[in-house]
């Protein structure tokens, strides 16, 4: 597969509501809202785009997958993505294999981690 570029796509209800969070949260840039779909762009080429998809159906259940968002000063960021709208899943966090990490989630209910380096 040379070449292939990798895209997200998180199913949502409202995708200009997520990509107010969502642009921020991860520094991307948001293209606009077209039809069903909002366009979050990465700083730099190369990186993923990530796609919000309106969807009729709620979500239900955990995330198949999630994003984990990595950060020198966990706390500074679980902070910071708490002020734009996430919700903190874990009073404490979570210790593993050396790395550290919050459960979060989105103004929608999706998870996501905050995550040691």
């Amino acid at each position: 597969m040379s070449g292939a570029q990798l895209g997200l796509v998180l199913d949502c209800a409202d995708p200009e509501r997520l990509a107010e969070f969502w642009a921020p949260a991860l520094g991307y840039r948001h293209a606009g809202t077209f039809d069903a779909f909002g366009v979050l762009l990465p700083p730099e080429d190369g990186g993923p785009k990530l796609l919000l998809q309106r969807v009729e159906e709620p979500k239900v259940g955990k995330n198949r997958m999630h994003l984990d968002l990595h950060a020198e000063d966990l706390s500074a960021e679980v902070a910071r993505l708490v002020a734009l709208g996430a919700t903190r899943l874990d009073e404490e966090p979570q210790n593993m294999f050396g790395t550290t990490w919050f459960r979060m989630s989105d103004p929608e209910g999706n998870e996501f981690c905050v995550c040691s380096p």
